[in-house]
């Protein structure tokens, strides 16, 4: 029976179901494609727009009380642009599609799929939302329900939800967990595999690409620099003077009296607010600086995040000690953060060219031999265009250790 050869649709669809398989981050978050680039073909610096849900308050008695509509539209770039190049003998065409594949496909689809997960795991540095101990790896399932707690806070919904933390980290909780679970079949898998499954209302993901954090040096008896500040940006005194490297971007932090509100009922949560910094900050020779900081500091109207603005001299807590460093493990509801993906332009006059779409998920990846006049040679590629939105970062929690 003679050998059928391999076509690059053949490779190209065995190549999105292996990129789709090898992701793991990426599984857990909104991912969305948009087929306005079919035709011609997405460029770096493509732009994709969402828009977010409205915000409305409630207002008692029968007197209409009109609100205007706020309309958030928050763009996601298209800014990475990655492939694999390899190379194969038109010989190996005559392979069937499970030994190419483990050859070839499967590691390469494997590699683009770990970078995606990268580039969307670093969005936890605007993540303020944080449980657990900087530097301290967390032994008990009960860290997952203080991190549902803030989600619920928060009002994310209640489906859609993940974590995803790194294996030490895993490996500690699953030994924790064991007792609270029935050693059926099932469970017993899951701790061979080291991997937990479903528990306290999320899908459970292990990965080695989570993101490492070290706090910044920090110093003296730091507090809110005059009253009434809101928006993004905060004053701030009584830090060590003249230190490098104070805070760094993604330290979280609270404020005196500074408390966080329900987004749908606009209430206290009881909790106070916690604060991401958005870049790195210095003091000054007088012990000051000038934080940029997410959440914005916003006291009323459908975007209010805390209860009240802080007052002068309002004590500033900077969670984990200095230089402690800490894996910022995610808890997440799926639209917290959006993964974009568009069909890259399909060349022509190649050698094989093909692209494979997957809309229900959210991927397109394409697949070009071509010859290379310089070197001679005949050179596959896979390429994927994506970007990542963090479109609703209080849909997220941190999970350090």
């Amino acid at each position: 029976m003679a050998n059928t050869l391999l076509t690059s649709d053949m490779i190209a669809k065995e190549a999105l179901m292996q990129f789709k398989n090898s992701l793991g981050f990426t599984k857990g978050a909104n991912r969305q494609y948009n087929d306005k680039f079919a035709v011609s073909g997405a460029k770096i610096g493509n732009k994709i727009d969402i828009r977010k849900p409205q915000r409305f308050q409630v207002t008692d008695g029968a007197t209409v009380s009109k609100q205007d509509v706020v309309n958030e539209v928050v763009s996601l770039t298209l800014d990475s642009r990655k492939h694999v190049a390899f190379q194969f003998s038109s010989q190996e065409l005559t392979l069937d599609i499970d030994r190419f594949s483990e050859t070839y496909v499967a590691p390469a689809a494997h590699a683009l799929a770990n970078k995606v997960d990268i580039d969307g795991l670093a969005k936890a540095a605007v993540v303020a939302n944080a449980v657990g101990t900087p530097g301290t790896t967390p032994s008990s399932l009960s860290i997952a329900g203080q991190a549902r707690a803030k989600l619920n806070q928060y009002a994310a919904p209640s489906n859609g939800r993940s974590i995803i933390l790194g294996s030490d980290e895993m490996t500690g909780l699953v030994d924790g967990a064991q007792a609270l679970f029935n050693p059926t079949k099932e469970i017993a898998r899951q701790y061979e595999d080291g991997f937990i499954g479903r528990a306290r209302g999320f899908d459970w993901r292990e990965s080695e690409n989570i993101k490492l954090h070290t706090v910044g040096a920090q110093g003296g008896t730091p507090v809110v620099n005059g009253a009434s500040q809101t928006g993004s940006s905060l004053n701030t005194d009584g830090w060590t003077a003249s230190v490098t490297g104070l805070l760094k971007e993604g330290d979280v932090f609270t404020i005196a009296d500074v408390y966080a509100v329900n987004p749908v009922s606009f209430q206290s949560t009881g909790k106070l607010q916690q604060f991401v910094v958005t870049s790195d900050v210095n003091s000054d020779g007088s012990g000051e600086a000038s934080l940029g900081i997410y959440p914005a500091i916003i006291t009323s109207g459908a975007t209010q995040t805390v209860s009240a603005a802080p007052v002068d001299n309002a004590a500033i807590t900077v969670l984990g000690s200095s230089g402690a460093i800490t894996t910022l493990g995610l808890a997440y509801h799926k639209d917290a953060f959006i993964f974009g993906c568009a069909d890259l332009e399909m060349p022509k006059n190649v050698d094989m060219a093909a692209r494979a779409v997957d809309k229900e998920s959210g991927l397109s990846i394409r697949f070009v031999r071509y010859y290379d006049g310089d070197e001679d040679q005949l050179i596959s590629r896979l390429d994927v265009l994506y970007g990542w939105l963090a479109a609703r970062p209080e849909w997220a929690c941190r999970v350090q250790g």
